[in-house]
């Protein structure tokens, strides 16, 4: 019996010198909603995609080292202690708002503020990482319908075999008064993907991410006959129609255009000439431009006396907006496959002009040559200039269509006139070293919208 007591005592006493745990990096040290690392997530992606800062990630999950996270660790989001769950995030499409997002994913508006961090409806951009908290059970969102003018809900709600408290609780509106003719609302019933606050005649708008000096993709799918305008960085955005239900409108962003939030505005009209208008914020990250010093240009080609005529001269070539597509496929390269690669200067350069203050940027792409090397037009279109200038030297600008411009500079000869229509790769001049410039190159440039834009994005991509 003694010997089993020793036994039993020698037991307690290794217990109580054995720690109930070891401290681990990754242990959880506060409570809270989660989200589960996925492949290809990193501290950093996951702070920024939650709006929290890195540091108080790390500190809440306490993570000595960034880099040590796996696949399928769950992470505490902090800041939101008092909420359960799991956390992820959806990407807020253009046509959405907080109300929209409330319906769609099943959370209270006042959840969706604090799970983001909001203090304003602007910061809804289309792109923004929106987060929610997942739900399995999430039901497909109801069939949109709008109020038209002249029209009472009840009226709506009978027209869709409904009545109008359902629609009401549906869409968390307090009561029929606060409803207005062109407001979308959405159906009980249904399955409906489509933008929250646009019209059922709009199934999705797409946009691509927009960057300084590129050139911005908005693509409509909608019914047949849209009539579809907007506006970007106060550009007109002109669609067209490239199938019966598939709508692009392509513009230029322009290299010094200051990164952040910008409006984006739609209009439209279905065949039926119900009209309908949406806004939302779409976030302009910057390009990556350099600065270069070029000396020994000739005075002449700096005098704003001549420039400034020249550069009007040259915006009016290329502001009307042709509605036939000429171009097909990615734009070729304009010189010999030989010179592919080799630059001697890139588009959006900040650039000091014979020790000038760095007040001028390169809107095009140069491209090595000799004089004599062959010019090749990159799309088929229809010239709209050759000849010469003061600064540009000797200039081609064809247009492809749907707003879309190509221009060739500092030519030693000009192989084709105003009027004359391209085909892709035909041959259109020779490099020379005409206008403001130190050596022999082709200056290329790409116009989109009346915005001269990288190049380089036009010769590895096709538009649309």
């Amino acid at each position: 019996m003694y010997k089993y007591w020793l036994k039993a005592c020698f037991i307690i006493l290794l217990l109580l010198l054995v720690p109930l745990g070891t401290a681990n990096a990754q242990d959880t040290t506060s409570s809270g909603p989660v989200y589960i690392i996925q492949e290809g997530d990193s501290l950093w992606d996951i702070a920024y995609r939650f709006h929290v800062s890195q540091e108080d990630l790390a500190a809440a999950n306490g993570i000595e080292n960034p880099n040590q996270i796996t696949i399928g660790q769950p992470l505490v989001i902090p800041g939101l202690e008092d909420i359960q769950g799991v956390l992820i995030t959806e990407s807020v499409s253009f046509g959405e708002t907080l109300h929209s997002l409330s319906l769609r994913y099943m959370l209270p508006t006042d959840l969706l503020e604090r799970l983001n961090h909001l203090t304003s409806p602007n910061e809804l951009f289309t792109g923004y990482s929106l987060v929610i908290l997942q739900n399995d059970n999430l039901s497909a969102p109801g069939t949109r319908i709008t109020l038209g003018e002249d029209q009472t809900l009840l009226e709506l709600a009978v027209l869709n075999d409904t009545n109008p408290w359902a629609i009401l609780t549906t869409n968390q509106i307090d009561n029929t008064a606060s409803a207005i003719p062109g407001d979308v609302f959405r159906l009980p019933t249904g399955d409906d993907p489509g933008p929250g606050e646009l019209p059922p005649s709009i199934s999705t708008v797409d946009i691509s991410t927009l960057i300084q000096g590129q050139t911005a993709e908005i693509q409509v799918e909608g019914s047949t006959g849209l009539s579809l305008s907007g506006s970007l960085v106060n550009h007109t955005l002109n669609f067209f129609q490239s199938t019966d239900q598939h709508y692009v409108a392509l513009q230029g962003v322009h290299s010094k255009v200051e990164p952040g939030l910008f409006l984006i505005n739609l209009f439209g009209k279905d065949v039926s000439g119900t009209q309908f208008s949406f806004s939302q914020m779409a976030l302009i990250t910057p390009g990556d431009y350099y600065y270069e010093m070029i000396n020994n240009v000739d005075p002449v080609t700096l005098d704003p006396t001549i420039t400034a005529p020249e550069d009007q001269e040259w915006e009016q070539l290329f502001s009307p907006v042709s509605t036939k597509k000429l171009w097909e496929n990615v734009f070729s390269l304009p010189v010999d496959p030989a010179f592919a690669g080799c630059y001697t200067s890139w588009y959006g350069a900040r650039r000091s002009y014979n020790g000038s203050a760095y007040e001028y940027v390169h809107t095009g792409q140069d491209i090595c040559g000799q004089i004599g090397d062959p010019i090749y037009a990159a799309a088929s279109g229809v010239v709209v200039f050759a000849g010469p200038l003061t600064v540009r030297g000797n200039a081609i600008m064809i247009d492809h269509g749907w707003g879309v411009y190509s221009a060739y500079m500092h030519a030693s000869e000009i192989l084709v006139k105003v009027g004359d229509h391209i085909v892709q790769d035909q041959l259109i001049g020779k490099v020379g070293n005409t206008g403001r410039v130190e050596g022999p190159h082709l200056h290329f440039e790409v116009i989109v919208g009346g915005v001269q834009v990288d190049p380089l994005q036009w010769l590895g991509q096709e538009f649309p």
